[in-house]
């Protein structure tokens, strides 16, 4: 029951066509791992392909909050779940920044995943 509950949420928070109700950023609590949501739903979520050196995790937050402030709008690509969180690429909603790929332009983390 409560996989269908996470999949119920996932669907209405990534494809919901009113972008009134599309997912925004509600915290970022480490460097891979952020809460999203929308006016009544909210869903935790690990970066798909992030593992920071724990010396950098400070910066690579840092980073991920001045680029991605609380409330600002973004996509989700979900690709599965891991210790009951969803592993997804988070993007603004233009498309233009993605978290993962931020992160491993600034060698915060290394891409080790498949596209």
């Amino acid at each position: 029951m409560k996989k269908l509950s996470t999949i119920l949420i996932i669907y209405s928070i990534v494809f919901n066509p009113v972008i009134v109700n599309a997912a925004e950023i509600l915290q970022i609590k480490s460097s891979n791992t952020i809460l999203v949501g929308d006016q009544n739903r909210s869903l935790n979520i690990r970066l798909f392909c992030v593992d920071v050196n724990e010396n950098d995790e400070v910066k690579a937050t840092n980073l991920l909050k001045s680029e991605f402030p609380r409330g600002s709008k973004v996509k989700i690509k979900p690709f599965g779940f891991k210790e009951n969180l969803l592993l997804a690429k988070v993007s603004n909603i233009k498309g233009t920044k993605e978290m993962t790929e931020l992160l491993v332009a600034k060698d915060l983390t290394s891409k080790i995943c498949p596209n």
